[in-house]
Protein backbone atom coordinates (compact mmCIF):
# COMPACT_ATOMS: atom_id res chain seq x y z
CA UNK A 1 0.00 0.00 0.00
CA UNK A 2 1.06 3.45 -1.17
CA UNK A 3 2.02 5.76 1.53
CA UNK A 4 0.50 9.17 2.42
CA UNK A 5 3.15 11.55 1.21
CA UNK A 6 3.30 8.94 -1.90
CA UNK A 7 -0.45 9.41 -2.69
CA UNK A 8 -0.32 13.34 -1.68
CA UNK A 9 2.62 13.41 -4.11
CA UNK A 10 0.48 11.59 -7.07
CA UNK A 11 -2.23 14.04 -6.78
CA UNK A 12 -0.05 17.52 -6.51
CA UNK A 13 2.52 16.54 -9.24
CA UNK A 14 -0.52 15.48 -11.58
CA UNK A 15 -2.55 18.90 -11.30
CA UNK A 16 1.01 20.67 -10.89
CA UNK A 17 1.63 19.55 -14.66
CA UNK A 18 -1.44 20.38 -15.95
CA UNK A 19 -2.49 23.68 -16.28
CA UNK A 20 -5.72 23.54 -16.34
CA UNK A 21 -5.31 22.62 -12.45
CA UNK A 22 -5.30 26.13 -10.58
CA UNK A 23 -5.90 25.13 -7.29
CA UNK A 24 -6.00 21.75 -5.13
CA UNK A 25 -7.98 21.43 -2.03
CA UNK A 26 -8.05 18.62 0.58
CA UNK A 27 -10.83 18.38 3.59
CA UNK A 28 -12.62 15.68 5.02
CA UNK A 29 -10.55 13.21 7.81
CA UNK A 30 -7.32 13.85 6.64
CA UNK A 31 -7.41 17.57 6.99
CA UNK A 32 -8.68 17.08 10.41
CA UNK A 33 -5.73 17.82 13.02
CA UNK A 34 -8.04 15.84 15.51
CA UNK A 35 -9.08 12.59 13.40
CA UNK A 36 -7.39 9.20 13.94
CA UNK A 37 -5.29 8.17 11.59
CA UNK A 38 -4.97 4.80 10.02
CA UNK A 39 -5.56 2.85 6.22
CA UNK A 40 -8.84 3.39 5.90
CA UNK A 41 -8.93 6.97 5.02
CA UNK A 42 -10.14 8.52 2.08
CA UNK A 43 -8.07 11.47 0.08
CA UNK A 44 -11.09 14.09 -0.62
CA UNK A 45 -9.34 16.13 -2.75
CA UNK A 46 -10.83 18.93 -5.25
CA UNK A 47 -9.07 20.22 -8.49
CA UNK A 48 -10.50 23.71 -9.27
CA UNK A 49 -10.57 24.18 -13.14
CA UNK A 50 -11.89 26.81 -15.24
CA UNK A 51 -13.76 24.41 -17.65
CA UNK A 52 -14.94 21.03 -16.27
CA UNK A 53 -16.02 19.37 -19.36
CA UNK A 54 -12.10 18.19 -20.73
CA UNK A 55 -12.56 15.62 -17.38
CA UNK A 56 -15.93 14.50 -17.34
CA UNK A 57 -15.99 10.66 -18.04
CA UNK A 58 -12.02 10.83 -18.95
CA UNK A 59 -11.35 7.54 -18.12
CA UNK A 60 -7.95 7.32 -19.56
CA UNK A 61 -6.87 10.75 -17.27
CA UNK A 62 -7.51 8.70 -14.25
CA UNK A 63 -5.57 5.77 -14.78
CA UNK A 64 -2.19 7.84 -13.68
CA UNK A 65 -3.48 7.80 -9.87
CA UNK A 66 -3.10 3.85 -9.66
CA UNK A 67 -4.74 0.73 -10.47
CA UNK A 68 -8.40 0.86 -9.78
CA UNK A 69 -10.60 -1.84 -7.90
CA UNK A 70 -13.87 0.08 -8.37
CA UNK A 71 -15.37 3.56 -9.29
CA UNK A 72 -18.23 5.30 -9.16
CA UNK A 73 -18.76 8.57 -10.79
CA UNK A 74 -21.60 9.95 -8.93
CA UNK A 75 -22.37 12.22 -11.58
CA UNK A 76 -22.94 10.04 -14.41
CA UNK A 77 -25.04 8.17 -12.32
CA UNK A 78 -28.90 7.95 -12.43
CA UNK A 79 -29.45 6.26 -8.64
CA UNK A 80 -28.67 8.33 -6.12
CA UNK A 81 -29.63 11.04 -8.55
CA UNK A 82 -26.73 13.39 -9.27
CA UNK A 83 -26.13 17.08 -7.72
CA UNK A 84 -25.57 18.63 -11.55
CA UNK A 85 -23.49 21.53 -9.30
CA UNK A 86 -21.52 21.63 -12.44
CA UNK A 87 -19.05 19.53 -11.10
CA UNK A 88 -17.69 16.48 -11.97
CA UNK A 89 -16.20 13.58 -9.48
CA UNK A 90 -14.45 10.17 -9.57
CA UNK A 91 -14.62 8.16 -6.14
CA UNK A 92 -11.90 5.62 -6.70
CA UNK A 93 -10.97 2.82 -4.65
CA UNK A 94 -7.48 1.19 -5.79
CA UNK A 95 -6.13 -2.01 -5.62
CA UNK A 96 -3.66 -1.37 -3.11
CA UNK A 97 -6.25 0.06 -0.59
CA UNK A 98 -6.06 3.35 -1.15
CA UNK A 99 -8.95 5.44 -1.86
CA UNK A 100 -9.04 8.66 -3.91
CA UNK A 101 -12.30 10.71 -4.12
CA UNK A 102 -11.57 13.43 -6.57
CA UNK A 103 -13.66 15.79 -7.35
CA UNK A 104 -13.34 18.49 -10.53
CA UNK A 105 -15.02 21.89 -9.57
CA UNK A 106 -14.97 24.96 -11.54
CA UNK A 107 -13.32 28.17 -10.38
CA UNK A 108 -16.26 29.84 -9.48
CA UNK A 109 -17.56 27.72 -6.73
CA UNK A 110 -13.61 27.84 -5.47
CA UNK A 111 -15.53 30.59 -2.50
CA UNK A 112 -18.31 28.51 -1.73
CA UNK A 113 -16.43 24.90 -1.29
CA UNK A 114 -13.59 26.79 1.04
CA UNK A 115 -16.11 27.95 3.33
CA UNK A 116 -15.22 23.82 5.26
CA UNK A 117 -13.81 24.43 7.84
CA UNK A 118 -11.92 21.25 8.06
CA UNK A 119 -10.18 22.56 4.27
CA UNK A 120 -6.23 22.48 3.56
CA UNK A 121 -4.46 23.77 0.19
CA UNK A 122 -2.28 22.18 -1.04
CA UNK A 123 -1.42 23.86 -4.64
CA UNK A 124 -2.28 27.44 -5.21
CA UNK A 125 -0.82 28.45 -8.71
CA UNK A 126 -2.55 31.80 -8.64
CA UNK A 127 -2.52 32.78 -4.85
CA UNK A 128 -6.31 32.44 -4.80
CA UNK A 129 -6.29 31.54 -1.37
CA UNK A 130 -4.58 34.42 0.55
CA UNK A 131 -3.79 33.73 3.96
CA UNK A 132 -6.47 30.24 4.33
CA UNK A 133 -6.92 29.68 8.34
CA UNK A 134 -5.52 26.30 9.31
CA UNK A 135 -7.87 23.37 9.16
CA UNK A 136 -10.35 23.32 12.17
CA UNK A 137 -13.32 20.89 13.20
CA UNK A 138 -15.58 23.95 13.83
CA UNK A 139 -17.65 23.67 11.31
CA UNK A 140 -18.37 20.18 12.20
CA UNK A 141 -19.67 20.99 16.46
CA UNK A 142 -23.30 20.43 17.01
CA UNK A 143 -25.33 23.56 17.34
CA UNK A 144 -27.12 23.90 21.20
CA UNK A 145 -31.31 22.84 20.16
CA UNK A 146 -34.16 25.23 20.29
CA UNK A 147 -37.44 24.41 22.44
CA UNK A 148 -38.88 23.63 19.03
CA UNK A 149 -36.02 21.32 17.47
CA UNK A 150 -36.03 19.38 21.33
CA UNK A 151 -39.79 19.16 21.36
CA UNK A 152 -40.03 18.03 17.30
CA UNK A 153 -37.35 15.37 18.10
CA UNK A 154 -39.25 14.11 21.17
CA UNK A 155 -42.57 13.35 19.48
CA UNK A 156 -40.93 12.05 16.73
CA UNK A 157 -38.80 9.64 18.10
CA UNK A 158 -42.38 8.38 20.03
CA UNK A 159 -44.30 8.59 16.93
CA UNK A 160 -42.41 6.38 15.03
CA UNK A 161 -42.27 3.98 18.07
CA UNK A 162 -45.56 3.34 16.76
CA UNK A 163 -44.74 2.11 13.56
CA UNK A 164 -42.51 -0.56 14.72
CA UNK A 165 -44.63 -2.17 17.08
CA UNK A 166 -47.18 -2.85 14.12
CA UNK A 167 -44.79 -4.30 11.76
CA UNK A 168 -43.78 -6.77 15.05
CA UNK A 169 -47.16 -7.49 15.98
CA UNK A 170 -47.95 -7.98 12.27
CA UNK A 171 -44.69 -10.24 12.32
CA UNK A 172 -43.51 -7.87 9.34
CA UNK A 173 -39.46 -7.59 10.55
CA UNK A 174 -38.07 -5.95 7.78
CA UNK A 175 -40.67 -3.10 8.35
CA UNK A 176 -40.51 -3.19 11.79
CA UNK A 177 -36.54 -3.29 11.27
CA UNK A 178 -36.65 -0.07 9.03
CA UNK A 179 -38.87 1.67 11.22
CA UNK A 180 -36.40 0.99 13.96
CA UNK A 181 -33.45 1.45 12.75
CA UNK A 182 -33.53 3.65 10.09
CA UNK A 183 -35.90 6.29 11.67
CA UNK A 184 -36.40 6.01 15.47
CA UNK A 185 -32.63 5.88 15.48
CA UNK A 186 -32.22 8.70 13.86
CA UNK A 187 -33.67 11.07 16.02
CA UNK A 188 -32.20 9.25 19.09
CA UNK A 189 -28.41 9.51 17.39
CA UNK A 190 -29.68 13.29 17.22
CA UNK A 191 -30.94 13.88 20.77
CA UNK A 192 -27.44 12.02 21.73
CA UNK A 193 -25.47 14.62 19.67
CA UNK A 194 -27.16 17.58 21.47
CA UNK A 195 -26.68 15.41 24.81
CA UNK A 196 -22.48 15.30 23.89
CA UNK A 197 -22.98 18.53 22.78
CA UNK A 198 -24.59 19.57 26.36
CA UNK A 199 -21.39 18.00 28.07
CA UNK A 200 -18.69 19.06 26.28
CA UNK A 201 -19.71 23.11 26.09
CA UNK A 202 -20.63 21.97 22.09
CA UNK A 203 -16.82 22.33 21.26
CA UNK A 204 -16.49 18.95 19.80
CA UNK A 205 -17.03 17.02 16.95
CA UNK A 206 -18.92 13.80 17.38
CA UNK A 207 -18.22 12.64 14.52
CA UNK A 208 -19.77 11.78 11.05
CA UNK A 209 -22.79 9.05 11.78
CA UNK A 210 -21.85 9.44 14.96
CA UNK A 211 -18.43 7.66 14.70
CA UNK A 212 -16.47 9.36 18.03
CA UNK A 213 -19.91 9.03 20.34
CA UNK A 214 -18.22 6.36 22.51
CA UNK A 215 -15.47 9.00 23.22
CA UNK A 216 -17.95 11.28 24.82
CA UNK A 217 -20.33 9.47 26.26
CA UNK A 218 -20.29 7.56 29.55
CA UNK A 219 -19.66 4.14 29.31
CA UNK A 220 -23.83 3.28 31.23
CA UNK A 221 -24.84 5.30 28.54
CA UNK A 222 -22.87 3.68 25.98
CA UNK A 223 -23.32 0.42 26.94
CA UNK A 224 -27.17 0.83 26.67
CA UNK A 225 -26.74 2.23 23.45
CA UNK A 226 -25.26 -0.90 22.32
CA UNK A 227 -28.50 -2.42 23.66
CA UNK A 228 -30.52 -1.11 21.08
CA UNK A 229 -28.87 -2.88 18.21
CA UNK A 230 -30.16 -6.30 17.41
CA UNK A 231 -30.26 -9.66 15.64
CA UNK A 232 -33.29 -10.39 13.62
CA UNK A 233 -35.21 -12.03 16.03
CA UNK A 234 -38.43 -11.12 17.36
CA UNK A 235 -37.89 -10.99 21.12
CA UNK A 236 -34.89 -9.10 20.97
CA UNK A 237 -36.22 -6.62 18.26
CA UNK A 238 -38.95 -5.96 20.96
CA UNK A 239 -36.02 -5.70 23.69
CA UNK A 240 -33.67 -3.23 21.59
CA UNK A 241 -37.00 -0.94 21.13
CA UNK A 242 -37.68 -0.61 24.61
CA UNK A 243 -33.69 -0.05 25.41
CA UNK A 244 -34.22 2.52 22.73
CA UNK A 245 -37.16 4.04 24.48
CA UNK A 246 -35.04 4.16 28.18
CA UNK A 247 -31.77 5.74 26.52
CA UNK A 248 -34.09 8.26 24.78
CA UNK A 249 -36.06 9.38 28.37
CA UNK A 250 -32.55 9.94 30.05
CA UNK A 251 -30.98 12.02 27.90
CA UNK A 252 -33.82 13.90 26.69
CA UNK A 253 -34.82 14.76 30.53
CA UNK A 254 -31.45 15.43 31.20
CA UNK A 255 -31.34 18.02 28.19
CA UNK A 256 -34.37 19.65 29.09
CA UNK A 257 -33.42 20.12 32.68
CA UNK A 258 -30.09 22.12 31.52
CA UNK A 259 -32.09 24.19 28.66
CA UNK A 260 -35.46 24.82 30.59
CA UNK A 261 -37.11 22.92 27.87
CA UNK A 262 -40.61 21.29 28.41
CA UNK A 263 -40.15 17.08 28.27
CA UNK A 264 -43.21 15.40 26.56
CA UNK A 265 -43.76 12.89 29.72
CA UNK A 266 -47.60 12.21 29.13
CA UNK A 267 -46.38 11.22 25.08
CA UNK A 268 -43.18 9.29 26.36
CA UNK A 269 -45.78 7.85 29.29
CA UNK A 270 -48.69 6.69 26.83
CA UNK A 271 -46.74 5.16 24.02
CA UNK A 272 -44.89 3.43 26.24
CA UNK A 273 -48.01 1.71 27.92
CA UNK A 274 -49.20 1.19 24.17
CA UNK A 275 -45.85 -0.52 23.46
CA UNK A 276 -46.24 -3.26 26.09
CA UNK A 277 -50.33 -3.52 25.31
CA UNK A 278 -49.42 -4.32 21.81
CA UNK A 279 -46.21 -6.64 22.47
CA UNK A 280 -49.13 -8.45 24.70
CA UNK A 281 -51.60 -8.68 22.27
CA UNK A 282 -52.57 -12.10 20.99
CA UNK A 283 -51.95 -13.30 17.41
CA UNK A 284 -55.55 -13.86 17.14
CA UNK A 285 -56.38 -10.85 18.15
CA UNK A 286 -59.73 -8.92 16.81
CA UNK A 287 -59.34 -5.80 17.96
CA UNK A 288 -56.85 -3.50 19.64
CA UNK A 289 -58.54 -2.40 22.62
Amino acid sequence: MRSEQQILNVIITTAREDERVRLVVMNGSRANPNAPRDFFQDFDVVYFVPDVTPFIKNLEWVERFGEIMIMEMPEDMDDPPPAKDGSFGYLMQFKDGTRIDLGISPLTSLDELLKDSLTVVLLDKDGRTGSCPPSSESDYYPEPPTAKAFTDCCTEFWWLCTYVVKGLWRREILYARFMMDNLCRGELMKILKWYIGMRTGFTVNPGKLGKYYQRYLEPGLWEMLMKTFADSGYDHTWEALFAMGDLFRIVAVQLADHFGFGYLQEYDYNVNAHLRHVQALPQDAAEMY
